[in-house]
């Protein structure tokens, strides 16, 4: 989120995408890459920030103090995205939806907020997850988030820790942020996938 304040604990950066890794699910027909491992096809970035394919990962990261976006060329607007994502902790990350809406990724103190958090700017968080313990942060984790119509809804490993109604943004790119920070320069995040599928009108979001 797009926010200085925050309250992080130290971690490592090297081989995220080797041994100990949590296994994504298993891919179902109507889920669509929107990584593909190789290389930034599909996407765009903005502002500053570095970022990489590493050992067929999506590396995120900051070594300067200044922050920035990396978005999907595509619009998005009834859909369900799940990602694996690791964090080199102290960071503070996020995956866009709508442009607006975020996944917020990162341990916040005044509002208790921790990953799994919706945040969207001029709003802060719309929903707070207070649960630290459900975000690994020595490893691999699993967000997912459902977005249909004005229901939204978020995930981190299965726990659903969002849910809401907010109308405010209806379409839009998907996106991971790079935040800003001379508390976060040589940190960052790697995601091993990130997918996404269409929803149909009326569908609800299933745990």
């Amino acid at each position: 989120m797009k926010l200085s304040s925050v309250v992080v604990v130290a971690g490592m950066l090297a081989s995220w995408c080797g041994a100990g890794a949590v296994s994504a699910a298993e891919p179902a027909k109507d889920w669509v890459a929107l990584f593909n491992g190789k290389n930034l096809d599909g996407w765009k970035q903005q502002g500053g920030g570095i970022v990489k394919v590493e050992d067929g990962c999506l590396a995120c990261t900051q070594v300067d103090g200044k922050g920035g976006d990396l978005f999907t060329t595509n619009k998005y607007d009834n859909f369900e995205c799940r990602f694996t994502y690791k964090v080199n902790w102290p960071f503070n990350s996020g995956v866009w939806f709508r442009d607006e809406y975020q996944f917020d990724i990162l341990k916040y103190a005044n509002p208790v907020a921790f990953s799994g958090s919706l945040y969207c700017p001029g709003k802060l968080f719309i929903t707070k997850n207070a649960d630290e313990s459900l975000e690994n942060r020595d490893g691999w984790n699993e967000g997912r988030i459902f977005a249909n119509g004005d229901h939204l809804v978020l995930w981190l490993n299965g726990k659903r820790t969002g849910d809401c109604h907010d109308a405010s943004h209806a379409t839009g790119r998907i996106g991971v942020q790079i935040h800003p920070g001379d508390a976060f320069k040589g940190k960052g995040i790697t995601f091993k996938s990130i997918e996404v599928r269409p929803l149909a009108a009326g569908e609800e979001p299933k745990d």
